[in-house]
């Protein structure tokens, strides 16, 4: 059973106490996180065939439409953020509709990389203090993760109109 952010705060606490080791296990984390996301991506696509061999009711076709627009931003944000968000159902979204296993590969990727790097290099150089860190500059990080976030939603609308245009 996941705990959130219980990987988060273990990377921090191995960043602290043994800084050699810090990146060899952010890099585990994200090959452990690569390979989980990948299984619950490939067993969507494959067992989501089944289920969508009929067309769904409206509410779902509105989702499928939102989610071929939007899908890998979907998907980014929770794998970035150490915030509990449903990660999951996106990546099932993306194996039932057929994402592209390529560009969602990338997406974990660059996300986890991020995510389990960044906490890394946070837990190394402020030791016992990342914790005080994140607790104080939570509201900071929360705007920065949102800005984020509007810039990749500016880029989906950018390429948006180069596609209709």
């Amino acid at each position: 059973m996941p705990v959130p952010g219980g990987l988060d705060a273990l990377l921090i606490l191995v960043a602290w106490k043994s800084p050699a080791t810090a990146y060899i296990t952010a890099t585990a984390a994200t090959v452990g996180s690569l390979i989980g996301n990948i299984l619950l991506f490939q067993t969507s696509r494959q067992g989501g065939r089944r289920f969508l061999k009929t067309p769904p009711p409206d509410a779902p076709q509105k989702f499928r439409r939102w989610f071929a627009r939007y899908g890998l931003v979907t998907v980014f944000i929770p794998a970035m953020l150490p915030i509990p968000l449903p990660l999951k159902v996106f990546v099932i979204s993306a194996g039932l509709f057929h994402t592209s296993f390529r560009n969602f590969l990338g997406v974990i990727l660059v996300a986890r990389l991020v995510r389990y790097f960044g906490l890394a290099y946070l837990g190394v150089q402020l030791g016992e203090h990342a914790k005080e860190f994140l607790k104080q500059n939570a509201w900071n990080l929360v705007g920065i993760s949102i800005a984020l976030g509007l810039v990749v939603y500016a880029l989906v609308r950018f390429n948006d109109r180069r596609t209709v245009e």
